[in-house]
């Protein structure tokens, strides 16, 4: 519904309330048939002011039609005047007396006043002489009503002068409150006689001087206005304040000019008397009569086939703001009858729904018009979406007049969605053909925000919802599968990141959007992860490649996707689904990758580098399921850096040490910390073995090193035997009667295969040091006793077997470091091979590191481990299933098997939990029921 301007009769122009007083404050001279000139009909100005934007409510006193004694004549006792020339017919009213008699100038009649209104012509002024104001002083003669001054504020009102002489109007003057303000109370003087018309407050009485004209008390003189004496509804004496007499002044030059302003301001009181003498259902029948009869004839140039679409918009356009400026003229003249007539018959609409009911019923409604508007309006929407320059306030305008007629949503938002639906379906299925997917999002961008703008500009706004929903649905919602399947493989392979967040934000936009991308989203991690994980040829670089293809992920999701929580779970569900897709072997190799990070050498720039590149190691760490097969790797690399002093760094060791207790618990973590405890004890118990020595008086040349490892917590070592110088021997014996002479009951065992030395030689360029391994070591002292030996005779002597014998001369032969000069020359060691020790060795460094073959890892120490990691295993699935059926004594197979899985921390088959099941069975650990073969009992 349009709203209609806002004007308040209260409040309608400063000149409308001026004129209003000058007709009640001030007489006119007198006509030329003699006598004063009343006004009839006016209503209460209390009456009036109390009427406000609101019309007709609760608190309104506006007359009432038909109400006995509105008149004043009326009121007085006097029979109502009757019918005069230019009161419309049969309604016995009088649109103007004139004092005795009645005025011989005709008063216009009210379809002059909407059809001049209409034409925009000049207003009839006929029947409205003008009025030039009356000096202060009587307002006439007779008596009257007058207020003095009483306690407390309230007043008294005393009777003044005589009756006015003939069919005068009767008027009552009131005056505003007292200083303090209190009960209004009004008496007759004498006789009990009702007021009749006579002097305003202030004015001289027929028998006083003109110094004994009361004015406004003290006290109301003193409360700075709040107290004026005033008459209702009109303006102050302009005797009392400069302020009164200034707005005097101002009232008298306007009604000097004259004009238009003016005349509204006379129709407005006609109208005013028109309806006070129940003549507005006619005066309401007329008006929208004379109103239909001019908007009809509007219809007819619009009825032209010539007119170019464009030139027929702005016609009607122009027809539209005209009967918008034309009704508001009309509702500013008929103000008082639309807010007191209209406002209390409900079924009648008020006059600016009136002119609205009437434009829409016989312009709009019109086949012709309306299919011709809303066709126009569609080319010129069209022609800017295909990039020309149009109109848009035209467009906002007529939008607006549809909006305002309430025909918007029928006559043009269903056309216009339908077009707007085909239009984008069409583009939508060629750009997909056209257009690779970073062009087509952008696209899709601008449209939308084009789209937008339109709703902002010219569009109703309640049209936003549904045609944003059109374009999402036909440029995206239809095409959401072709676009992933097109673009956001090659996005992530090039990381594309700003065409990534706009592919997100556009894919939350549509329903079903973030759920499509999420699937392809997940299928691309486990693609790209499994073709890293599954190639044993990438097993060098897989674990450094699963950090950088986790950190581009991430970065995506906290760019791209905003961090959104689905993305980063089914992220990690991905992650654990494809590293687990070759059992055991990631885990191996994130073991060796930490060996490598925490190893001495390492080209780590800072501790804080360090630190981030474990953290990063440790998410790939969760999301493996044979964690123990970490464990055993872990263990025998953590090993040989303690043994052999090749940690970087004991802070960064422990550091790693507590990330695995915080993600596995204490006891996964237990044994390697009992490996830090045994290193710290054998630090002590050499510092005592040292002392011990010096208390020898044959302590020997050699300084000798010995770390007490518990066989639980470190790795399991094959002993060998290999044949010692005897100051070596001589020296172990030593430290094993001092270690049992403190510790009574335990067993040493010597562990070769991790012992190294620093051995002392002498070259023709001078004195060198070399830090070699145990067997190393051996073979190098045979070369004080000869320049040469075979490679039987080595092996004889030292006792070292074959094949590690073999790595051990081929370190020392064949390396970068080469002490020993083999013949024949080549990399392998073979039978017959002989070596002589090589006089004219030549380093830049004094203290050389020989490569320790025998600590790298081969081939079968690997398999070993994972056979030792298996065999681990069997023995906690029998220790899980005897817990198991020793709490529950009877059991199903099927039960059995998922508690099994519930606490059991690494994959395993379900073969081979029926394995270890027979094999307790077998052991006497449980057995079957005898009538149900899956039916398990605890043996006691």
């Amino acid at each position: 519904m349009a709203r209609a301007p806002e004007l308040s009769y209260g409040a309608s122009a400063a000149r409308s309330r001026a004129f209003r007083s000058w007709g009640t404050s001030w007489r006119a001279p007198p006509s030329p048939r003699g006598g004063l000139t009343p006004r009839v009909g006016v209503p209460n100005p209390q009456e009036e002011r109390s009427l406000g934007p609101s019309g007709g409510g609760p608190g309104s006193r506006a007359p009432q039609e038909g109400a006995p004694g509105t008149h004043p004549r009326a009121r007085r006792g006097y029979p109502e005047p009757r019918g005069c020339p230019g009161a419309p017919p049969g309604t016995g009213a009088v649109p103007i007396p004139r004092g005795r008699g009645w005025g011989s100038r005709r008063a216009p009649s009210s379809q002059e006043w909407v059809s001049e209104a209409l034409r925009g012509g000049p207003i009839p002024q006929e029947g409205f002489p003008a009025r030039a104001p009356k000096r202060s002083g009587v307002a006439g003669r007779g008596g009257g009503w007058t207020r003095a001054r009483g306690r407390g504020g309230a007043g008294r009102a005393r009777r003044t002068g005589r009756r006015p002489r003939g069919p005068g109007r009767a008027e009552r003057s009131w005056a505003g409150g007292g200083a303090r303000g209190g009960a209004r109370r009004f008496r007759p003087s004498h006789g009990g006689r009702g007021p009749a018309e006579g002097q305003l407050l202030g004015a001289r009485g027929p028998h006083q001087r003109p110094h004994q004209a009361r004015g406004p008390g003290r006290r109301a003189r003193q409360a700075g206005g709040r107290g004026r004496l005033q008459e209702a509804g009109h303006q102050e004496l302009p005797r009392q304040t400069p302020a009164a007499r200034q707005l005097h002044a101002r009232h008298v030059a306007e009604a000097a000019r004259g004009g238009a302003g003016r005349a509204e301001q006379h129709l407005h009181q006609a109208v005013e008397n028109l309806c006070s003498h129940k003549v507005s259902p006619m005066l309401y029948k007329q008006l929208r009569q004379a109103c239909e009869d001019h908007v009809q004839a509007q219809i007819l140039p619009f009825r032209e086939d010539s007119l170019d679409s464009v030139l027929f918009l702005k016609k009607i356009n122009t027809c539209w703001q005209n009967h918008c400026r034309q009704m508001i003229m009309i509702r500013s003249i008929f103000l008082f009858l639309d807010r007191t007539y209209v406002l209390q018959n409900s079924t009648l609409p008020s006059i600016w729904d009136m002119g609205l009911e009437l434009f829409r019923t016989h312009i709009i409604s019109d086949k012709m018009v309306q299919s011709k508007t809303i066709d126009g309006i569609l080319l010129l929407i069209e022609r800017e979406r295909s990039g020309e320059a149009v109109d848009r306030s035209l467009l906002r305008s007529l939008l607006g007049m549809l909006s305002d007629l309430q025909v918007y949503k029928d006559s043009f938002e269903l056309k216009f969605l339908e077009e707007t639906n085909c239009l984008y379906a069409a583009e939508g299925q060629r750009l997909m053909q056209e257009r690779e997917v970073p062009e087509y999002l952008n696209h899709v961008s601008k449209r939308l925000e084009e789209e937008g703008d339109r709703v902002i500009t010219y569009l109703d706004h309640g049209t936003q919802k549904p045609l944003i929903a059109c374009v999402e649905k036909q440029l995206l919602g239809e095409h959401l599968t072709a676009i992933l399947q097109k673009g956001l493989d090659h996005l992530l392979d090039e990381n594309r990141v700003p065409d990534l967040a706009q592919m997100y934000q556009l894919f939350s936009r549509v329903r079903g959007g973030q759920q499509a991308l999420l699937q392809h989203w997940s299928e691309y991690i486990k693609t790209f992860g499994t073709a890293i994980v599954i190639n044993p040829e990438k097993d060098k670089d897989m674990v450094q490649d699963l950090l950088d293809f986790k950190d581009k992920v991430d970065h995506v999701i906290e760019v791209c996707f905003q961090k959104n929580e689905r993305f980063v779970n089914l992220m990690k569900e991905s992650f654990e689904t494809f590293i687990n897709k070759r059992p055991n072997k990631p885990a191996e190799l994130i073991a060796k990758h930490v060996d490598s990070k925490l190893r001495a050498g390492n080209k780590e720039a800072t501790d804080e580098e360090l630190e981030r590149t474990l953290d990063k190691i440790m998410i790939l760490f969760r999301f493996i399921h044979g964690k123990d097969v970490f464990e055993a790797f872990y263990k025998k690399d953590l090993a040989k850096r303690l043994l052999v002093g090749k940690s970087a760094s004991v802070d960064a060791e422990k550091s790693m040490l507590s990330k695995l207790k915080h993600e596995c618990g204490a006891a996964f973590t237990s044994k390697l910390e009992g490996m830090f405890k045994d290193m710290e004890l054998s630090k002590d118990i050499m510092v005592h073995f040292k002392q011990h020595m010096q208390n020898q008086s044959d302590s020997g040349p050699i300084d000798l090193t010995v770390n007490i490892l518990t066989m639980g917590y470190w790795p399991t070592y094959t002993p060998m035997e290999v044949h010692l110088t005897p100051e070596m021997v001589k020296l172990q014996e030593v430290f094993k009667a001092f270690y049992l002479g403190k510790h009574s009951g335990r067993k040493l065992q010597w562990q070769t295969t991790l012992g190294h030395a620093v051995l002392k030689a002498e070259f023709k360029e001078g004195k060198k040091e070399f830090q070699v391994s145990l067997f190393q070591t051996l073979v190098l002292l045979m070369f004080n006793e000869g320049d040469g030996f075979s490679f039987e005779e080595i092996k004889m002597a030292t006792g070292i077997e074959d094949s590690e014998l073999r790595r051990t001369l081929q370190s020392l032969a064949c390396g970068k470091a080469r002490v020993l000069i083999k013949s024949p020359k080549g990399k392998e060691v073979e039978d017959g091979d002989k070596f002589i020790f090589n006089g004219e060795f030549k380093h830049k460094l004094f203290r050389i590191k020989i490569n320790q073959i025998q600590m790298k890892e081969t081939v079968e120490e690997q398999v070993s481990t994972t056979e030792r990691v298996f065999q681990d295993r069997q023995y906690q699935i029998d220790a899980a299933i005897v817990r198991i059926m020793k709490m529950r004594k009877t059991l199903g197979h099927n039960l059995l098997v998922s508690e099994l899985y519930n606490q059991l921390k690494f994959p395993v088959k379900p073969g081979d939990l029926k394995k270890r099941i027979e094999s307790l069975i077998d052991r006497d650990y449980m057995e079957r029921d005898k009538d149900n073969p899956n039916q398990y009992h605890y043996v006691a």
